[in-house]
């Protein structure tokens, strides 16, 4: 029996983030796409919530590209037919401002959604001309809280100082946040250590983490996930792909279950309060067969956790 979303947040809950529909396909193949995704969702009885990504691509000036379907629609439809919680991504740096922000947020839960993910922009060099992440946050949580709704944030480990603004993000609402895809615990160790003290410090109960992964399948993967601006150690990457590309997915999913058990281990040594979980993601189409099934191994896995 699936859990509810705030329970969820409290005990290893499980995201899965799917590609969404191009916006270029056909009508026939987009509804091919939410029934074969839908059913094999179905089956996988440890997750928690589909998380729904907005992909955009920036010109040189930081002007968007939309390359999917709107999140919320893709968020309704998957809804419905797996019967599980959604949680919908809003970059926010590209909306006008922070009033249409504010806009898209009443649309949004007017629409039966209430659970998002607030994204800043690609480039801190770039001035867009939408709100910061943490203005954002302020802006939306209200809204949010009034309909009993969620407000998540993205965590990038790699970057100094991530502790001392996820717990900025913390105070300003986000009760969860999911992490920039990983292939090592270190730098998500090193933060989530640092993050619980300042919240502790700071006397602010910690949002829950979800570990990101995916699954590698050749090189072509792995220069699109470091163009994402993840980092892959290179040892990572010689042992997932181990010049046999067909064998990739099985060591990817291995991989995944390395650094959660790692990430894990430390949490519980640590005494750490926060609660982790994970989210596993599908780079691209052709990765929906081998990311399902880390999905489905690797929830097995943190539900086998002490404190799920």
């Amino acid at each position: 029996m699936a859990r509810s979303f705030e329970v969820a947040l409290t005990s290893a809950p499980v995201f899965f983030e799917p590609v969404p529909p191009s916006l270029r396909a056909r009508s026939d193949r987009i509804d091919s796409y939410f029934e074969e995704l839908a059913s094999r969702l179905r089956s996988v009885d440890a997750l928690d919530a589909i998380d729904v990504p907005e992909l955009i691509d920036e010109n040189h000036e930081g002007r968007p590209y939309y390359r999917t379907a709107d999140p919320r629609q893709v968020g309704r439809q998957l809804a419905e037919r797996v019967g599980r919680p959604v949680v919908v991504n809003k970059v926010v740096a590209h909306l006008p401002s922070a009033e249409a922000l504010v806009a898209w947020a009443q649309e949004t839960i007017g629409s039966g959604i209430d659970k998002v993910v607030l994204v800043g922009g690609s480039s801190r060099y770039i001035p867009y001309p939408g709100p910061q992440v943490i203005e954002a946050d302020k802006a939306c949580i209200g809204l949010l809280r009034d309909r009993g709704g969620h407000l998540g944030n993205i965590a990038i480990p790699q970057r100094q100082g991530e502790a001392h603004r996820m717990l900025a993000k913390t105070r300003a609402g986000a009760s969860f946040f999911t992490t920039q895809i990983l292939f090592d615990s270190e730098s998500l160790c090193r933060t989530l250590r640092e993050y619980d003290a300042l919240c502790q410090k700071a006397g602010v109960p910690p949002a829950a983490v979800l570990l990101s992964v995916a699954p590698l399948a050749d090189e072509t993967d792995v220069e699109f996930v470091r163009w994402l601006g993840a980092d892959i150690p290179e040892a990572a990457e010689r042992w997932i792909l181990n010049g046999d590309e067909s064998l990739a997915g099985d060591r990817a999913i291995e991989h995944a279950r390395r650094v959660w058990g790692e990430t894990r281990s430390v949490v519980e040594a640590d005494g750490l309060s926060l609660t982790l979980g994970v989210n596993v993601e599908q780079l691209t189409q052709r990765h929906l067969d081998v990311a399902l099934r880390m999905l489905s191994e690797l929830s097995a896995t943190v539900r086998q956790s002490p404190a799920a």
